[in-house]
């Protein structure tokens, strides 16, 4: 499969009091949806924000729909508009209420559809029915509200990449499932041209909707792939008591129980479990992230 990229990015970095993003490459493939996954502080919104052009204090290039430059996009008003981006921060000023939210965006953007954001609004039940929900300032909304009203806003434009940071973190169970409906409706009606990039520090939420996933630690993108390609390269595998301490040896992560072992093991080292009493199932996206992360974080794990 040849696969084109949405947006390219090399040798990024930002150096922070305390903390620095060093990523050397990373791709976002071009007409699907993909994870940022990371633990709290892995340096996921400070990537996300140069990646939307929040911030401009950075060292590296990013190529954006294959041939526009970090620069030439900062200065085309047509390339930012095929960009959407929702975050963590306060997105829209705190006095501005659903008109205020509609008739900016209408200013702003010339694709901006007024009936795709009261239909978006009506299915997100942002709205309760009462005549004043129009009226009430956005930070009288919960922080659930806020995301929901702010994925009306960005879904109601006719963009080819969306940014979203931790768009599930403030959702309830249900919204995040229709988080995920919406994105998967987003990238189908596009017809290949559509890409989401989504970042997330609990994926197990998500992660019917992921079609790729980058994994951060400590600044750092430490694993990357398609999720099937990622399976086949992560074997979770179950044994018994007796073989436990053979198996620390060869596994890439194990976490012990009363009844024995289990772990994800490389694919390329599945051969040396041979002998061992043992059962190899597909890993899931959640296991697979999380055996990265403890292999890569500064938390003592026991």
């Amino acid at each position: 499969m040849t696969v084109q990229y949405a947006l390219e990015g090399h040798n990024i970095r930002k150096q922070m009091k305390g903390f620095c993003l060093d990523v050397e490459n990373f791709a976002i493939p071009k007409g699907f949806a993909t994870a940022l996954i990371g633990e709290n502080g892995a340096g996921k919104t400070t990537l996300l924000n140069i990646l939307a052009g929040i911030r401009l204090d950075y060292k590296g290039e990013l190529t954006y729909f294959g041939q526009y430059s970090d620069i030439e996009k900062e200065k085309s008003a047509d390339v930012k508009n095929r960009i959407g981006y929702t975050g963590t921060g306060k997105y829209y000023l705190p006095q501005w209420n659903a008109k205020d939210i509609e008739e900016i965006s209408s200013l702003l953007f010339e694709d901006f559809s007024r009936e795709e954001f009261h239909r978006y609004c009506t299915e997100l039940a942002i709205f309760s029915g009462k005549g004043n929900d129009v009226k009430k300032p956005n930070s009288s909304y919960s922080d659930g509200m806020k995301v929901k009203l702010m994925l009306a806003g960005v879904m109601a434009r006719k963009t080819d990449l969306l940014l979203l940071d931790e768009p599930a973190s403030p959702l309830d169970p249900l919204m995040r499932d229709k988080l995920c409906q919406m994105i998967r409706e987003y990238i189908t009606e596009g017809n290949g041209e559509r890409s989401v990039f989504f970042s997330t520090h609990n994926i197990s939420d998500m992660e019917n909707v992921t079609d790729y996933a980058i994994i951060m630690e400590q600044g750092k993108i430490v694993e990357q792939g398609f999720v099937e390609d990622l399976k086949e390269k992560y074997i979770l595998v179950k044994g018994d008591v007796a073989d436990t301490q053979k198996a620390k040896e060869i596994l890439y992560t194990i976490t012990e129980n009363p009844y024995g072992f289990e772990g994800i093991c490389l694919a390329e080292n599945l051969d040396k479990l041979a002998g061992m009493n043992v059962t190899k199932e597909i890993a899931s996206l959640y296991q697979i992230s999380v055996a990265v992360m403890k292999r890569n974080t500064k938390i003592v794990m026991r």
